[in-house]
């Protein structure tokens, strides 16, 4: 059995009525095009939370946003609690590495514990970093800032510590809040907690 109607018989459309649907199709199609054509042209955003402040993760969010925004990405990160001793300009040279409950550490916990293994290998890691030829932190946030990634340091945290806004690298944003954060995160392609 046939579904389609005949010219003339009940519900079939006039000439008038298809020739209404048919601009309204490709008034459709055009505004579908320049959707794409804007959300093609705009740049994806990726936005990173860093909330911790060791040597080990000082890392991650400083790789992972100066490579997002080298492939055109709109990057921003956002630095809190104790994530923001990596922006802290004094701070961040001393950044340690966290010996005790790192499954990865080749010390055995009992020792880890003991009154300056945080330092050992620190220094250890550090001697890796350099003869490997990896980036220091300094260098990551200078390449971060170049690339136009905005690193941001919570103010919350900046009055908690009791730092002040000249104590960071030249560039960093500061007074931002966790609700500028947050809608940061809301109109990101990409959200990261670090």
């Amino acid at each position: 059995m046939s579904t389609e109607t005949s010219a003339g018989s009940e519900g079939s459309l006039s000439d008038e009525e298809i020739a209404k649907l048919q601009a309204r199709v490709d008034e459709l199609e055009s505004e579908l095009a320049d959707v794409q054509s804007e959300v093609g042209d705009s740049p994806k955003k990726m936005v990173i939370i860093a909330t911790k402040g060791t040597l080990d993760m000082a890392y991650p969010p400083l790789i992972l946003a100066s490579t997002a925004a080298a492939f055109g990405y709109d990057v921003t990160v956002f630095h809190t609690f104790w994530g923001l001793e990596i922006l802290h300009e004094e701070n961040s040279k001393e950044l340690q590495l966290s010996s005790v409950g790192n499954p990865n550490m080749p010390v055995p916990n009992a020792i880890a514990a003991l009154p300056g293994m945080d330092r050992v290998t620190t220094r250890l890691m550090e001697n890796r970093i350099e003869d490997n030829d990896v980036a220091t932190v300094e260098s990551l946030i200078q390449t971060s800032l170049d690339s136009g990634v905005d690193l941001q340091a919570c103010q919350m945290t900046i009055d908690l510590l009791d730092y002040d806004e000249d104590d960071f690298y030249d560039g960093v944003t500061t007074g931002v809040g966790a609700a500028s954060a947050f809608q940061e995160m809301v109109d990101a392609d990409i959200q990261l907690l670090v």
